[in-house]
This record gives structure tokens, sequence and C-alpha cells, in this order.
């Protein structure tokens, strides 16, 4: 618990997330927000010293100059720093700058991280502060550097060689070239004809139920290796066993144990929420992100 006249100053990346926070915490706390990044790579030059081991050239996002400053003030005014910015790479790497900036006016930083919004969580990781993960930020940053080297140094081949505006990405040239890889084979695809042949079959107590022909003589019916060309081959087939008598042979019982669905991963939720409620990407992530910061 905290002095009845301390104040903590926690540190969140979006001013929704901050007011409902805000409610939880009370008024010990001064809950605000980053608004995201506060420095990234510079747009108008390539902001990599690949002579210097890949080091970022980081500078200020336009704008959040102002913002640098309003963290500054409060910190200084506060006790402790609590950054709780999002439990992934990014929100490790925004705490990290956001600590750098902060700790010539608070060295008093701590790193909180919750998965969920609720009082339960949110109270939980306030009680358990860490320390940044360094090895979160390295992965951030390593990401970001390999966009910036691939967007900077194919996106001007791709101008020469095709036409200006195209862009390349270190996650968008990849699926593009198994998509076109995928195309390929399409296009090389040739179709076979085959034939199945299905039977309602009837037992002596009148029970009836569906079979599928799997094999003749032995041979193991397989679009690719052994099959039924035609209709007339089938159609001859079909003569044939309708004269028979067929008896079952074995009957096996099993239990199945199915595994749940696995929980939602960013892919998963928007394609079923494509898939069974026709809602673009876009508003499935906004949904989500509401739903996050408990709107």
């Amino acid at each position: 618990m905290t002095d009845k006249n301390s104040k903590k100053l926690v540190i969140v990346e979006s001013p929704a997330k901050a007011k409902t926070i805000n409610k939880i915490l009370g008024n010990q706390y001064k809950v605000t927000a980053s608004i995201g990044h506060i420095i990234d790579l510079p747009k108008t030059k390539f902001g990599v010293d690949i002579e210097d081991g890949f080091r970022p050239q980081y500078v200020t996002i336009t704008g959040k100059s102002k913002i640098i400053k309003e963290l500054k003030d409060k910190a200084a005014s506060a006790d402790e720093v609590l950054l709780a910015t999002d439990p992934d790479r990014e929100g490790e790497a925004i705490a990290y700058h956001i600590a750098n900036a902060l700790k010539p006016i608070n060295n008093k930083i701590s790193r909180v991280e919750f998965q969920e919004i609720t009082k339960n969580a949110v109270l939980n990781a306030i009680q358990h502060p860490r320390e940044i993960d360094l090895e979160r930020v390295n992965a951030q940053q390593a990401r970001r550097v390999m966009d910036r080297i691939v967007g900077y140094q194919v996106s001007p081949l791709l101008w020469q060689t095709i036409y200006k505006g195209l862009s390349a990405g270190r996650v968008q040239s990849v699926a593009l070239r198994l998509i076109c890889e995928r195309e390929e084979e399409i296009d090389k695809f040739v179709s076979i004809e085959y034939w199945t042949i299905d039977a309602l079959v009837e037992t002596e107590a009148k029970e009836s139920f569906k079979t599928r022909l799997v094999s003749i003589n032995g041979n193991v019916l397989d679009p690719q290796k052994f099959h039924i060309a035609n209709q007339q081959e089938a159609e001859e087939h079909r003569q044939a066993l309708e004269k028979e008598t067929y008896r079952i042979r074995k009957i096996e019982k099993k239990t199945v144990q199915k595994k749940p669905p696995a929980p939602f991963i960013t892919s998963t939720l928007q394609q079923e929420a494509s898939r069974r409620l026709r809602i673009n990407t876009a508003r499935v992530m906004r949904i989500a992100q509401q739903l996050y910061e408990g709107i």
C-alpha cells in the first residue's frame, strides 16, 4: 500500500486505457498515456548504422516532443514511475524508451505487465513490478531494423525493375513469394478424371448405412495411382457389385478424445470473425482493442 500523500505515476499507451485503469487504482496513482512510441527511426533517411553493429539512430516522432515533456513533468513530481505499456515486444520497447527519457528526472522506474484490464489483474501487476526485459527490447529493435533494411534496400530495386511505388517488406515480400509459388503450382496442375462408387447397404434387420468402394482386387483406389478412370468403367464395376452379397467382417469401437480449439491469436481471430460474422480485419482489431481496454 502507498502512503496517503504519495503519488505514483503509471504510464500506459492508450488514453482510453488510462481512464479505465485510473478508475481501478484510485487517487493515489496518476495514470497517463504515451500514445504509442515516442521515438522511432527517421522517415527521411536510412537511420541504421550498419558499420556499428546495425545500431538504430532513433529520433523523436513528430508531435511527441510535447508528450515527452508532459511525461517528464509528471515524473518529476511522482514518488515512482510504473511503466504499464502493452505486454508484448512493442510495449517493452516503448517502456524502455520512456524509461531512458525519464531516468534523468526520476530513476525510480519499474515495469508492470497485465494481460487483461480487470481490477484483479491490474492490482496484482502493480504489486509485482519487475525490471524491463531487455531481450524483448532487443527482439523489437531487431525486427524494426530488419524492416528498415529490407524496405530501404529492396524497394528502390523494385522501382528500377518494375515500376515506382512498389514496396518491399520483411514479411510482405516473403508472403508474396509464397503466394506466387502456390499460384505456379495451381497453374501446373493437371486435372485427372476419376470416379468413386458409394452404396447404401441394407442389413437383414433392415438397417441401412453408407459405404464406399475403397479397393478392387486388393488394389487400393487412389486418384494418382489406381482409380476408376471413366463413367463406363464405373458402370461396369457398379453392375458387378450389385450382384454380390456382403458381410461385415469386423466392427471396431473406440473412444476418441478431441482437444478443444486453441485460444485465438490475431490471425485466427480475424479468420473466424470474417468466416462467421463477415467482419473485416480492421473492425475486428478495433473491437478487440476496445475489449482489451474495457470500453
